[in-house]
């Protein structure tokens, strides 16, 4: 792979994401935004991560002129509502009993942003839960402590190897980065091209 012709930056602390674009091929320099992860109720679906990631774009300040910065948020939708990070164990529990036996959607908006431009985009998977047991759900909870997590789990742990019964869409959004959009959107902005969506 050629090398990127601009400086990288990761507008993340999430050891998940920086692995994810490690893979890709791409050097990069992560820098971490804290930002209030509130939004405006009036927001729906994809509006909420949209927001977010703009949000954490706007946090950073000023983008250097050789540099493209990458910020990112991940949310579950189910059934008109958004569900975020829980605040504890309780809520933990309360996430994965709302998912068990259905259906819902994993979205993730990234915002790129250089010194003159600034292109945002989502990307949508629909994830199939199993009936999940109360027990089963526990044991994930208390092992594994998900509480950073949207939805309060991670695909690529145990939860998603027993609960998983299909996806439709990409895996690696799901992770937090949807790789091949996110690969293709940079060389495109690179480019200075108008749509990567």
């Amino acid at each position: 792979m050629k090398k990127y012709p601009h400086k990288l930056i990761l507008g993340s602390k999430s050891p998940r994401r920086q692995s994810l674009l490690k893979e890709l091929g791409f050097e990069f320099e992560t820098h971490e935004v804290e930002v209030d992860e509130s939004f405006p109720e009036t927001l729906k679906r994809e509006e909420i991560p949209m927001y977010l990631a703009g949000k954490k774009c706007e946090d950073y300040g000023n983008v250097a002129d050789d540099s493209i910065l990458i910020t990112s948020d991940t949310i579950v939708w189910l059934n008109g509502e958004a569900i975020n990070k829980p605040e504890g164990r309780q809520d933990a529990i309360s996430m994965l009993k709302k998912l068990s036996g259905r259906m819902h959607e994993v979205i993730t908006a990234i915002c790129l942003r250089s010194s003159t431009n600034t292109k945002s985009f989502f990307v949508v998977t629909d994830v199939h839960f199993k009936r999940l047991t109360e027990e089963e759900i526990i044991y994930y909870v208390d092992n594994y402590k998900p509480f950073d997590k949207a939805g309060a789990y991670a695909i690529q742990e145990w939860i998603g190897y027993i609960g998983i019964e299909k996806i439709n869409g990409s895996f690696y959004n799901v992770m937090g980065l949807p790789m091949k959009e996110l690969y293709e959107a940079l060389w495109l902005f690179s480019e200075e091209k108008v749509e990567i969506s």
